[in-house]
């Protein structure tokens, strides 16, 4: 397997970091008095394997003990068709570890914020899902966290378990933070076969392909693209991309690198009218905005024949494996994002996240135990129920296994994308710290739904902070 070089996560000043899926995700003492639920009622070694879903309520023990005296530490997860294989893994460490591990979810909607809420309570948990560099460098300053290498110390090389571009996303300041734990995941264009076969329509290699595909789709009575603008961080996928197929990486890399300057520069301004353009042809139809991915709306959309693309993460295919297995197994197409004629970009650059990580608690109590789990994302088991999903880690043993994933053809094009592409730019919204996150969604949506122009979007930008 060749390394990919992934050149655009290279910046000043701060980590190279990573995104989720959304796309575009607790912790803490145990619970007391009459009728309280104690600490760990629910947890993945109690036969069925089942997550503690969390909604406004956050109760969770932060490595304390649990009921009845047991040692056992807290494993913070985005809730989405992904904890197939963090249930898996945790109830396989629970068999033999005497420390069990507990593993709590949070709806992927409410992620962030609720992560953000409690992290720095004693309601955190040990264990938590990030995006690498952006989404965890506040919490590195704050000192919250401890170093891989204090996590191994019995294993100083558990990083060549990983490939390098990979694992260093969750470096700052020249110290890991985060072990690789789901699968890499550049966004691409997804469609329905058959509503493309109907219409006469085929994945678009160019931008004046996909306007095509635009006008010939709405004839047919579909939408051209589902798009769940409720959520936000879809729409910003359009954005990363057309960003990077008009100025190449180095714009974004310059910006958020401190130079707020790139934003008004004319390949910005080219890009942003490539947005409205696509916007104005009708190409997410009229009310995007109250659709979203989070809930499955917008894969719905495409899954129904509603529409006849969308543009996603890879996690798409677990999304559609989970809610119309018959769908994903016949009529799920997937390619590349189209190239733009006279564009600075590389046509084979991608975006998205190189990998979703977890970062380990330095409050921990059970540090002994919480290294011992995290070795298993490494493992045979791990990797096989990755690709069983769709998912692609980025493991030194992964190649070997790519035959044992449910969909072969989909890992190897996914695996051939990442390591020929010259860039792998990481989504925005985990580039800048989490408090830039909102700022980023407002500028988007509003510059999409027409609420403001180039010049407002611009000048949003300009007041991100990247620092």
């Amino acid at each position: 397997m060749r390394i990919p070089t992934w050149t655009s996560l290279r910046r000043p000043r701060r980590g190279r970091p990573a995104r989720g899926t959304a796309g575009h995700a607790a912790g803490g003492t145990a619970a007391s008095g009459p009728g309280a639920r104690p600490c760990g009622a629910v947890r993945a070694a109690a036969g069925a394997g089942a997550a503690l879903l969390l909604g406004a309520s956050l109760t969770a023990c932060g490595g304390g003990s649990g009921r009845g005296g047991a040692q056992e530490f807290h494993v913070l997860v985005y809730g989405d068709a992904g904890n197939k294989v963090e249930k898996q893994i945790v109830t396989e460490f629970n068999r033999t570890s005497p420390v069990k591990a507990v593993l709590d979810t949070i709806p992927g909607a409410d992620y962030q914020q609720k992560l953000q809420t409690v992290i720095n309570t004693p309601q955190a948990p040990d264990v938590f899902f990030n995006w690498g560099g952006g989404s965890i460098q506040p919490f590195v300053e704050a000192g919250l966290l401890m170093p891989l290498d204090e996590v191994f110390k019995d294993d100083p090389k558990v990083g060549d378990h990983f490939l390098p571009s990979v694992y260093n996303t969750a470096k700052i300041g020249g110290k890991a933070y985060g072990v690789p734990m789901r699968g890499t995941q550049p966004v691409l264009l997804f469609s329905n076969k058959k509503v493309l076969a109907d219409a006469g329509v085929t994945p678009p290699k160019t931008w004046d392909d996909l306007l095509a595909a635009v006008k010939e789709l709405k004839a047919h009575g579909v939408t051209p693209v589902a798009l769940g603008g409720g959520d936000r961080w879809t729409t910003m996928m359009w954005f990363e991309y057309l960003y990077d197929r008009i100025a190449g990486p180095g714009l974004f890399e310059k910006a958020v690198g401190g130079d707020t300057g790139v934003w008004a520069s004319q390949d910005s301004r080219a890009a942003l009218a490539k947005i409205r353009q696509l916007v104005d042809a009708g190409a997410f139809g009229t009310n995007f905005d109250s659709v979203k991915f989070t809930d499955g709306g917008s894969a719905q959309l495409l899954a129904a024949g509603r529409a006849g693309f969308e543009l996603m993460g890879s996690w798409e295919y677990s999304t559609q494996k989970d809610g119309d297995p018959g769908f994903a197994a016949k009529d799920l197409g997937y390619s590349t994002f189209p190239s733009v004629p006279g564009g600075k970009g590389d046509p084979a650059d991608l975006v998205g996240n190189t990998n979703n990580f977890y970062s380990v608690m330095k409050k921990t109590k059970q540090p002994a135990a919480v290294a011992k789990f995290l070795k298993l994302m490494y493992s045979d088991t791990f990797v096989k129920a990755q690709l069983a999903i769709g998912n692609l880690p980025t493991t030194t043993n992964t190649e070997k296994f790519l035959d044992t994933s449910d969909d072969p053809a989909y890992a190897r094009f996914q695996l051939g994308l990442v390591s020929k592409a010259p860039s792998f730019q990481v989504s925005w919204d985990q580039a800048y710290p989490p408090a830039a996150m909102t700022p980023v969604y407002q500028a988007v949506q509003r510059f999409t739904d027409g609420q403001s122009d180039a010049d407002g979007f611009v000048k949003a930008m300009q007041a991100l902070d990247a620092s």
